[in-house]
């Protein structure tokens, strides 16, 4: 998978975190901070009728460059939103995100596929390129590299942005799921680390 200037395998990256989604692995690993939450025969489930990001987090920070890899559907009436989150913190007064990166598909209000960065949300990217179908079990790799943020669907990379001010992702590590206003099943969840080659950046004439 070619990024800019860089080149990623994202199914061969060192897999950091991987377990079967339980009621006791859940418990175990996860905290949740809005909507309900739960595991329902290998596949935690959220649901909010918010429109807010209504959260599961992990306990565990995963700090450096990581890429989020999981199977997700939207869950019928549902038609909208797969978000993950990554490089992240939380607010405890306000019990809300902070400072993270948030990537998804069928969001944003217009079936977008995008990213986002949290809590100002001055850094905003998507397009409606990827045809966004609520019935369809997706495959969703979403990282970054410093603040380049790529999102591959389905094994096509979807989209990709540079922060200008990247996440020092050295201090911030929380990953979660959210369901925004919506019905959200996630399975065989890996956390992976993001390891990539710097390719050259440059065209050989064609004429």
């Amino acid at each position: 998978m070619v990024l800019m200037k860089k080149r990623i395998d994202p199914d061969n990256m060192e897999i950091l975190y991987h377990k079967p989604f339980t009621p006791e692995s859940f418990r175990q690993d996860f905290e949740v901070r809005d909507g309900n939450w739960h595991v329902e025969d290998g596949w935690l489930i959220g649901e909010s009728r918010r429109n807010f990001a209504s959260m599961a987090i992990m306990k565990e920070s995963f700090y450096g460059p990581v890429c989020l890899d999981f199977r997700a559907k939207v869950l019928k009436p549902c038609t909208h939103d797969i978000n993950c989150m990554w490089s992240g913190s939380w607010d405890e007064e306000s019990n809300s995100r902070a400072l993270a990166y948030v990537a998804g598909i069928g969001g944003w209000w217009d079936g977008k596929v995008g990213f986002e960065k949290s809590p100002e949300y001055r850094l905003n990217c998507g397009t409606k390129l990827l045809d966004f179908d609520p019935r369809h079990e997706y495959h969703m790799q979403c990282g970054s590299i410093g603040g380049h943020v790529f999102v591959i669907v389905d094994g096509r990379l979807a989209i990709e942005a540079t922060d200008p001010d990247p996440i020092d992702q050295s201090r911030y590590g929380r990953v979660g799921f959210e369901a925004y206003c919506t019905r959200v099943a996630v399975t065989d969840f890996k956390i992976r680390r993001a390891d990539w080659v710097d390719i050259p950046a440059e065209y050989v004439p064609e004429f």
